[in-house]
């Protein structure tokens, strides 16, 4: 169903006209030791954070929610809200909204009952923080750390490609 069958009717002509983003969200899961869980996935290089796009009529908490349970077979509630990031177009890509939540502590035992989609991750590891960058693309990096650093603090960050604004 798309939004305007949801709400009874056609959208606006103003509507019709506004441009559309992609709006992706991610889920930050940490050890004991205070790193950060990366997943390899299949289709690309290099590794990622457990999350994905945002489907249509689904809220980033609810996406992220539901990408965990895809990725990770956890089902897990989504914590607050740690950064907000906004990145302009590149190679491949459109302009996209990506919203990183906090997964909390994932115990040993957690850890162990994580299982991964075959076709979609190859592995997982848990990283220093200031490691990330070893695995990560240079945008991904930036936002991993400031959500961690936002973690930290007690806030969210406001990014535009990974880098605080405001």
């Amino acid at each position: 169903m798309t939004v305007a069958e949801d709400q009874g009717g056609e959208l606006s002509e103003y509507d019709r006209g506004l441009p559309r983003k992609r709006v992706a969200a991610g889920v930050l899961f940490f050890d004991v030791a205070g790193r950060v869980l990366l997943v390899d996935p299949v289709y690309k290089e290099p590794w990622e954070i457990p999350g994905g796009a945002v489907e249509e009529n689904e809220s980033p908490r609810d996406g992220a929610a539901r990408e965990v349970k895809e990725e990770l077979g956890l089902v897990r509630a989504v914590g607050r809200l740690l950064a907000v990031d906004w990145a302009g177009p590149r190679p491949g890509r459109s302009e996209g909204i990506t919203y990183v939540y906090e997964g909390g502590l994932l115990a040993p035992q957690d850890a162990a009952d994580i299982r991964l989609p075959p076709k979609e991750l190859r592995g997982f590891e848990f990283v220093d923080p200031e490691r990330v960058g070893e695995r990560l693309i240079p945008l991904l990096t930036r936002r991993v750390q400031a959500a961690v650093a936002a973690r930290l603090e007690g806030r969210t960050a406001e990014l535009e490609k990974g880098v605080p604004v405001g």
